[in-house]
């Protein structure tokens, strides 16, 4: 490893290419107090630090094929790499942020979420009124299925009857339903 020292960074960038196992250690310690230094400038916290750090140097690795050096210095394209990389570390970041709401907004919302709740209710009442005129085997049939949200199989089990039998009935209480409904906005 003493003897890649003294050699520039586009000779160890050849060797990374070639697979030089040696050559991507000594660069890091030739860069890695600047990556970081410049990291620790944009990064969010310092457990991002690291983690650029070390993606730029693995970035480095993977991609040392396709890496065309326009200076001596392969230190541009790192610092280049660490910004990006700091950048999609910042957007994660910003997708995982969950901010508050200010007080006035939560109650503003809680007052409209207890208006929709009231509205549910009230369309799920009418709705259960509608279920209670039906014959007693389609109601109950409705109660379990519709309403509990029982398997059609089960339903037909307690109740003795096929699970054919139960489908049908469903099918044309949801009809008997969906005709009041639109005679009722009608």
């Amino acid at each position: 490893m003493d003897d890649h020292i003294d050699v520039g960074d586009d000779a160890l960038l050849a060797g990374l290419v070639r697979g030089d196992r040696a050559a991507l250690p000594v660069l890091f310690d030739r860069h890695a107090p600047t990556v970081t230094r410049y990291a620790w400038a944009i990064a969010q916290n310092r457990q991002d630090l690291e983690e650029i750090v070390q993606d730029t140097f693995i970035t480095l690795w993977r991609k040392s094929a396709e890496i065309v050096l326009y200076e001596a210095s392969l230190l541009p394209w790192l610092l280049t790499t660490c910004r990006y990389l700091a950048a999609n570390a910042g957007r994660r970041h910003l997708r995982n942020l969950a901010e508050e709401l200010p007080d006035e907004f939560r109650l503003e919302r809680s007052t409209h979420a207890q208006r929709d709740a009231e509205a549910a209710r009230e369309q799920l009442r009418w709705v259960l009124e509608e279920i209670g005129r039906l014959e007693p085997i389609d109601r109950r049939v409705c109660e379990l299925c519709l309403v509990d949200g029982v398997p059609y199989g089960e339903a037909a089990e307690s109740l003795g009857l096929s699970v054919g039998a139960v489908k049908q009935r469903v099918l044309r209480s949801r009809a008997r339903l969906r005709k009041a409904v639109t005679a009722d906005e009608n």
